[in-house]
């Protein structure tokens, strides 16, 4: 089985504002760079839609090592996400968790892969964080 690394992050301008979301995958010794925009939207959907960008592009099923500076995505899809299954998409406080579409498109992509979740402090020098992060910003220099 292939192994990818994907970097995701998201950005915004005002929360909610403009966001982008950007994403660095490295396969072998290639690598590919992919950024996208919104207007009137959050960090929060900016980060999963980097992660769902990145997982929905790979052609097959591989092992995936994916790196987020998102203690949001981080936890969502590694703790919290079971939870709100079995509690018909209800957080803690039993209030309808935020993003539901994203977090159900996420955990659908994730099923199709080997997944490894990574998390890294963001603006800290991590050098394909970085690239993630201009990437981000790029998609909303571009809306």
């Amino acid at each position: 089985m292939k192994t990818v690394n994907i970097y995701t992050d998201g950005a915004c301008r005002g929360n909610p504002g403009d966001g982008g979301w950007g994403v660095l995958i490295e396969y072998e010794n290639i690598s590919k760079e992919y950024f996208g925009g919104e207007k009137n939207t959050t960090n929060n959907k900016m980060e999963l839609k980097a992660a769902i960008y990145g997982l929905s592009i790979l052609k097959e099923s591989c092992d995936v090592n994916i790196t987020t500076d998102s203690k949001y995505v981080m936890d969502g899809i590694t703790s919290w996400i079971e939870n709100w299954k079995k509690n018909n998409w209800k957080n803690a406080s039993k209030k309808d968790v935020k993003n539901k579409d994203l977090w159900i498109e996420l955990d659908k992509l994730t099923t199709k892969h080997n997944v490894k979740w990574n998390w890294v402090k963001g603006h800290s020098g991590h050098e394909k964080n970085e690239i993630a992060d201009a990437l981000a910003n790029k998609g909303i220099d571009n809306l």
